[in-house]
């Protein structure tokens, strides 16, 4: 077999001179028989800020998740569109503020969603950017952007797909269970492995098989979300942590660990590791009452406007372009990777996208921050950051906070500050200005928990009668 083309070859073939610095870099590679960077995106559920070794925990050890923010750039002001699942992926996976298409609410239990949930069909997905560049495009995990046919993953930009399509799924014996089973492609399969070491085993299995090529890898895990539930390899670990759910909880995070080991390992072995940009985040806070997943030393949690709420760990890693072991302060959000990741291909995203490419940034080419505002909106509650400075309605009642001084949101600086309160107040109604009503509430399971908690309270009336 001949070697490649060089570019010089090339121009020289094609009879073209200075003229063909025109033409495509994505075309010079291919000619050159270069290929393009891979783009693995790893998303954990329910994932507090304080819960890895490199965010400061002692107690539950996360080495190879912490080697991501060892070996590239650990975000402290990194963010998600939303505090809770499903909007937050809806967000990602577009780059856009999903209150602008009306994906602001979880729909509840698979089978109680509303007809019309999911992310709507004109919306474009990072798959099918990454698609069009050339790329093999995989999600393994937890979708959570519709049920129907039309909006599974196979329609959305993927080539392949394993995992399940709604939000809370059991981790051992998942099986057949109705609209949440779990699938291969749009096929449903029997899974007995353990579910976070099923994903880790399939997204290995796709770099393998995509290893010559291009490919785009969404890997977004159902843990640490519940149920909690250990995988039977670790029953025997953290016998020092013995309050039962915070046990559980810990071989679940260290299973995730172990999954996310296995896919750097995967592309270490392959050769791959300098060619591979490698993105972790949490899709929200940590619900602690239900999992004990913590948040400190921030206030809130899951579903919280609060930064418990919307601030995660975030991490990204590409060896040789991205520097090692550096810190950034600057506020990003998960919109960000979207742009970043069509950027690393050699396209551009689309003029709708509120993401902001981040490689200009991490790589000291612009000393500015991307964001110079941020804006959440989830129901009634709301938020607003500029610079150092946040806005925020939790409680039915407006509080400003200066973040730089006051992480943990406890000093109401409104009443000193009335001219910032008005310009982030003025900030926010400018953005939700633009935003439409959400196109769904979850109203059947809300009903249904209605009727359910009506029927549980005349059963207690009955027998106290």
């Amino acid at each position: 077999m001949s070697d490649p083309l060089t570019r010089r070859d090339f121009l020289r073939l094609a009879g073209v001179g200075a003229a063909a610095m025109a033409i495509p870099a994505s075309l010079m590679a291919a000619v050159e028989g270069e290929k393009k960077p891979n783009v693995v995106y790893i998303v954990a559920d329910d994932l507090g800020y304080g819960e890895l070794g490199v965010q400061g925990c002692k107690q539950i050890p996360t080495p190879h998740i912490d080697s991501i923010a060892k070996n590239g750039i650990r975000f402290t002001n990194g963010y998600v569109s939303c505090p809770v699942c499903s909007p937050t992926r809806a967000g990602l996976i577009t780059g856009r503020y999903q209150q602008r298409f009306g994906h602001e609410f979880n729909p509840g239990p698979p089978e109680l969603a509303e007809d019309n949930f999911g992310l709507p069909l004109k919306e474009k997905t990072i798959a099918d950017y990454m698609k069009e560049l050339g790329y093999a495009t995989g999600a393994v995990g937890k979708w959570h952007l519709g049920q129907t046919p039309d909006k599974m993953p196979l329609k959305r930009g993927f080539d392949e797909f394993f995992g399940f399509l709604g939000g809370a799924h059991p981790y051992n014996g998942g099986g057949m269970e109705g609209i949440n089973t779990i699938r291969r492609g749009s096929d449903p399969v029997e899974e007995k492995e353990y579910l976070t070491e099923a994903f880790g085993r399939e997204s290995v299995a796709f770099i393998e098989k995509h290893k010559n090529e291009p490919f785009f890898l969404y890997l977004p895990f159902n843990a640490v979300h519940g149920p909690l539930q250990e995988s039977a390899k670790d029953k025997d670990l953290f016998p020092e942590i013995t309050e039962q759910k915070r046990n559980i909880y810990a071989k679940m995070t260290k299973s995730m660990d172990d999954a996310v080991g296995a896919v750097l390992a995967k592309l270490r072995n392959l050769g791959l590791e300098e060619n591979t940009l490698v993105v972790f985040h949490s899709d929200n806070g940590g619900p602690t009452k239900s999992t004990t997943s913590a948040n400190g030393p921030l206030s809130g949690f899951k579903g919280d406007t609060l930064e418990g709420g919307i601030r995660i760990p975030f991490m990204m890693q590409w060896k040789g372009k991205l520097s090692a072991g550096k810190v950034y302060d600057k506020p990003v959000i998960a919109l960000d990777i979207l742009p970043t990741a069509v950027a690393v291909a050699g396209g551009k995203a689309a003029s709708n996208v509120e993401g902001v490419n981040l490689l200009p940034y991490l790589q000291g080419k612009m000393a500015s921050g991307p964001h110079d505002k941020l804006f959440w909106r989830f129901g009634d509650k709301w938020a607003v950051r500029v610079g150092d400075w946040k806005l925020v309605n939790n409680d039915g009642e407006t509080h400003l906070f200066n973040l730089a001084d006051d992480i943990g949101e406890t000093n109401d600086l409104a009443a000193e500050n009335p001219d910032k309160f008005s310009e982030l107040d003025a900030a926010y109604k400018e953005w939700n200005a633009r935003n439409i009503p959400p196109a769904w509430k979850g109203r059947k399971a809300v009903l249904q928990n209605a009727k359910q908690t009506g029927a549980k309270k005349a059963a207690r009336n009955n027998k106290n009668n």
